[in-house]
């Protein structure tokens, strides 16, 4: 499976302004299919602890703030090379920078107010999926629980 999935998360600014159906439109006609998905609200604590690589930066606090302003949708998306596909569908974090087309040119409002995230390896993919979805929530195409390569 490692390689075939990523994870997205449609931040509280993007769900507000109601481009989620956008979104997902956009990573629908990009070629992905969703293997799970979820409207949710982060807790501080769950915030906190998703983003704690960034604990140490002067931003975290304002980012664990905006994360659990609102609710959230947040989705494991499966295609080959998922991971580096969804990185270039989304573009550059400065969506000032981003390339015309993309998500993050099209629905972010600045670098703080970001429209989502998406895994930046393989291994995030994995770790980041599986903090928001037990494996038994996770779906094929035909509609059976998402079997995991061993």
């Amino acid at each position: 499976m490692a390689g075939n999935i990523t994870f997205t998360m449609i931040k509280p600014g993007a769900v507000h302004n109601e481009y989620i159906g956008p979104i997902l439109a956009k990573i629908n006609e990009a070629g992905f299919r969703i293997v799970a998905m979820k409207f949710t609200k982060l807790r501080t604590k769950q915030a906190e602890v998703f983003y704690s690589v960034h604990s140490e930066r002067p931003f975290y606090r304002d980012l664990v703030k905006f994360m659990t302003s609102g609710p959230i949708v947040v989705a494991i998306l499966e295609k080959p090379n998922a991971v580096d596909e969804y990185r270039k569908l989304i573009g550059s974090t400065d969506p000032e920078k981003a390339e015309e087309g993309t998500i993050r040119k099209m629905f972010a409002e600045s670098v703080q107010l970001n429209a989502v995230h998406g895994s930046d390896s393989n291994e995030n993919a994995i770790i980041e999926s599986d903090f928001f979805f037990s494996k038994s929530e996770r779906f094929s195409k035909d509609g059976e629980v998402y079997e995991v390569a061993p």
